[in-house]
């Protein structure tokens, strides 16, 4: 092999470094991991075994067990399994837990007994973002993404999806019996051992059939009306057109870094009710009095909005366009003109619609407007089928056209919001490979995805301000 670079010989005896440090360079982000669980208040984050028994068996202490999950998320090992391995041959997490070695159960459960605490230490590391100034711009965006469970969509069943099943296996056992009956007919030494296949077949339809009526009176138990098999908590969600049994991860990013400053895994599929929710925690975690907040159409809900106006946080959020008027040509509510001071709507041909009535709808206090002139008005085939043509105005209306008048003011917060939050999903999808979660339950998964968070605003601050300058932030 002339003319190649040559490796040395392995029965070569060598002179290794007589220390492990030897081997991890001084910007290594292993350093940074050790320097940061370190400093944590364990006892006060409240893991399990931060203080020792004083009988029985020795445990590890929870600082080493922590330190093997954030490196494991930093490197895209997430399995308890894969972490085993790794601690008995890699350098690197040798030289972080000092070579101590606890086998994959151990792991785990470390992991399952101590998802609250988990998500206290992610939330501890964005306080130390806070306190370095990285969040000075006060904006944040808004966004959900579904991420797949562990649970199969066959093991996951609606209503619907039940009744199809049960009529799919009807429908079987009837061609069954069928072609049974048709068996019989036939010569014994031919039909005997085909009404035998039909027989077993037949057999394992009447028990499918039976477990499906067992989940059956389940479903009807849930409150949601829903039964995952392999994970409890994984809901049935439709995403892009397609269904997914999984999670609706919530995130509020920071525009000016794009480091989640709050995130929240919930089992239900709609964003509609998470904005307040999910401002007020990045104003927490921020430290600010003043936030603002974008979010897509997917967030627009009037009592939403209102939370966060009443708490002082300023939503942008565009109306989504539910209204069939303009796609058939005809005006939509956006042509009516409301006067506050008459308390009035102007039509397009300039007549006053005034307050008729309210009313209570969904928990809402509306009001009613119409005209009396719409009759022998000319433009009324362009504006309505009916006899009137009537406009309704929730009471705190005026916080809903205050922000979509900011948002018609800075159009460009719809194009931050999309190259501010897309790009941690995508992000954290690619880390967590295609089957995402790994864990069960709503709190296994929220520690779960609390590590990914942590291990993703650990490698973007150390990209933003370098491995050593992190290091002095985390020992001041």
């Amino acid at each position: 092999m002339k003319r190649f670079v040559q490796g040395e010989h392995r029965g070569q005896g060598t002179l290794l470094p007589q220390s492990l440090d030897d081997y991890v360079s001084d910007t290594n982000p292993v350093r940074v991991v050790d320097v940061f669980v370190d400093e944590l208040d364990l006892v006060k984050l409240g893991f399990e075994g931060a203080i020792p028994a004083d009988t029985g068996r020795p445990a590890y202490h929870p600082a080493i067990m922590l330190k093997i999950y954030i490196y494991g998320y930093l490197n895209r090992i997430q399995s308890s399994r894969r972490l085993e391995r790794e601690a008995q041959r890699n350098v690197e997490l040798m030289w972080l837990t000092g070579r101590l070695m606890p086998d994959f159960k151990t792991i785990a459960n470390f992991r399952k007994d101590n998802s609250k605490s988990i998500r206290g230490v992610c939330r501890q590391f964005v306080v130390l973002c806070q306190q370095l100034g990285l969040f000075e711009e006060n904006l944040v965006a808004i966004d959900g993404s579904k991420f797949k469970a562990v649970n199969n969509r066959d093991r996951n069943f609606t209503s619907a999806k039940l009744q199809r099943r049960m009529e799919e296996i009807e429908s079987s056992i009837n061609r069954y019996l069928t072609a049974l009956d048709q068996a019989d007919r036939q010569e014994p030494a031919a039909a005997q051992p085909k009404a035998a296949r039909l027989g077993e077949k037949i057999a394992k339809l009447k028990a499918q059939m039976k477990e499906l009526q067992a989940i059956e009176v389940r479903l009807n138990d849930s409150p949601d009306k829903q039964v995952s098999l392999t994970d409890p908590d994984a809901r049935s969600m439709m995403t892009r057109g397609t269904g997914i049994v999984g999670y609706n991860v919530q995130t509020a990013v920071d525009t000016q870094h794009h480091l989640i400053v709050a995130h929240e895994v919930t089992n239900t599929g709609s964003d509609r009710d998470q904005l307040s929710s999910m401002a007020k925690q990045a104003r927490e975690a921020m430290a600010s009095e003043m936030l603002s907040v974008v979010a897509d159409r997917g967030y627009f809900k009037s009592e939403e909005i209102l939370a966060c106006h009443d708490a002082g946080i300023t939503a942008y959020v565009p109306k989504p366009m539910t209204s069939g008027a303009k796609a058939d040509g005809r005006f939509n509510n956006g042509a009516f003109i409301y006067e506050a001071s008459k308390n009035e709507y102007i039509c397009p041909a300039g007549e006053a619609l005034i307050w008729r009535f309210s009313s209570i709808e969904k928990g809402l206090k509306l009001h009613r407007y119409w005209s009396s002139k719409c009759q022998g008005c000319a433009l009324k085939s362009q504006c309505t089928p009916s006899t009137e043509r009537r406009i309704r105005r929730w009471e705190h209306e005026a916080v809903l056209e205050e922000m979509q008048n900011r948002l018609s003011k800075s159009p460009e917060m719809m194009r931050v919001r999309k190259r501010t939050v897309e790009h941690p999903f995508g992000t954290l999808k690619q880390w967590m490979g295609a089957t995402h979660f790994l864990t069960r339950k709503l709190a296994g998964v929220s520690a779960e995805m609390s590590l990914n968070v942590l291990a993703y605003n650990l490698k973007r601050v150390m990209k933003i301000i370098g491995t050593n300058g992190l290091m002095k932030a985390l020992s001041a």
